[in-house]
């Protein structure tokens, strides 16, 4: 890492006109193109299939959900892999062969051990075989078959779903640990939902087939760090060293050296912190002017700190975070979260403003207008949020509409 003689200080106010510009929640900065917008934020929350489309299309000039499909199903110039801290996630390729040697793998040796330890314990006498056979089997039924259902894999393969594996206070069929684990080693992909767009039940594909080369060849797993590191500061910096550590799942060590190998140059920030940026982009940003959107839960922008300070107020921490720190859907103006909204099963978009969202009218008029947004977007198709806002119970009550509603 790179100190500077002089280090430059970085404000929360500057902090938040970064994050509104390369996270595209400026009008003027946003993009019909959503690779470029699933890049721009590294890539996708997808522990919620609800939050890779809804992330896209508020970033977007004309929002429309079909463009995330095609580019999932048909282009395939976007991917769905288990990545940083074992989430799932929608990257570019770009992005997704980074993330995959730079994180994914170390993953995967963890959850291979794990199904070692678990078959094991169901009796099976040579774990390390028995898997290579079932990971053969599983390819050449899709390789045959083309994109498969998880239970249709345990119908075809019998020996496989009938061996049941003791895991925590439960069971388990062994084929859906096998298919977790070739997940996570990039020799299947996630493909077409069992359902509509909201559905989280996929196929399952060979990678090879669906999308040849998606993961990259084999890559040096620091070389992999630090073009993660790279990715990550270029859309989230300046960030603390915490920061990038907890967001990509790292130790201390790994941390440091990929920082170190891009040449990251320290700032101040306020409250006394230290925070890093690239060396390339470390002069200040210009005012992006107003901004307002609702994001949904688990957005990359809501997600993407760990001291979320700066942009989140406690008032609004404990109406939209849960225990376990995951974001339900929020209100951002102008860099900041100021409250939470949640569809109704009506249609309609109630909203909840919790923290001053500045002097004027202009912020709530951009409030209703993108709740309009929303619910125009979304037209019949009602979800819920897999991971609720605390406030969420109230709004779904009728606590609170959406302005004007």
């Amino acid at each position: 890492m790179k100190v500077a003689e002089h280090v430059r200080h970085v404000s929360d106010a500057e902090r938040r006109a970064r994050l509104t510009l390369r996270h595209r929640l400026a009008p003027h900065s946003r993009t019909d193109d959503v690779v470029a917008v699933a890049d721009d934020l590294v890539a996708l929350h997808s522990t919620d299939p609800v939050t890779v489309y809804l992330s896209a299309a508020v970033r977007m000039r004309s929002p429309a959900l079909d463009a995330v499909s095609t580019a999932l199903y048909d282009e395939r110039t976007l991917l769905r892999h288990h990545a940083m801290r074992r989430t799932l996630w929608v990257f570019g390729r770009r992005h997704a062969a980074l993330a995959h040697h730079a994180a994914t793998l170390d993953v995967a040796a963890v959850q291979r051990r794990d199904l070692m330890n678990q078959l094991g314990a169901a009796g099976i006498a040579d774990p390390a075989a028995w898997f290579d056979e079932a990971a053969r089997a599983v390819l050449d039924l899709l390789a045959q078959r083309g994109p498969t259902t998880a239970r249709d894999i345990g119908t075809a393969l019998p020996q496989l779903s009938g061996t049941v594996l003791p895991i925590g206070p439960g069971s388990y069929p062994a084929h859906s640990r096998v298919l977790l684990v070739l997940g996570f080693e990039g020799r299947v992909l996630r493909a077409r939902p069992t359902g509509t767009w909201i559905n989280g039940q996929y196929r399952w594909a060979a990678a090879g087939d669906w999308l040849p080369g998606a993961l990259g060849g084999p890559l040096d797993r620091r070389t992999a760090a630090a073009g993660l590191a790279r990715a990550y500061l270029h859309a989230f910096g300046p960030a603390t060293r915490d920061d990038l550590r907890w967001w990509a799942g790292w130790t201390v060590a790994t941390t440091k050296a990929a920082l170190a190998d891009v040449g990251a140059v320290t700032v101040s920030l306020d409250g006394g912190g230290t925070g890093y940026l690239l060396p390339d982009d470390a002069d200040p940003v210009g005012d992006p002017g107003p901004s307002v959107a609702l994001l949904p839960g688990l957005d990359p922008t809501t997600m993407g700190w760990k001291a979320r300070d700066w942009y989140l107020e406690p008032a609004a921490a404990r109406l939209l975070f849960d225990r376990n720190g995951n974001g339900g859907p929020a209100i951002w103006v102008d860099g900041r979260i100021v409250g939470s909204w949640v569809q109704r099963p009506d249609g309609t978009i109630a909203t909840r403003i919790c923290v001053d969202p500045g002097p004027g009218t202009a912020a709530l008029a951009g409030i209703e207008a993108a709740a309009t947004r929303i619910r125009e977007l979304l037209g019949d198709v009602r979800f819920s949020v897999r991971y609720p806002a605390p406030v969420q119970p109230q709004l779904l009550g009728g606590a609170e509409p959406a302005p004007g509603r």
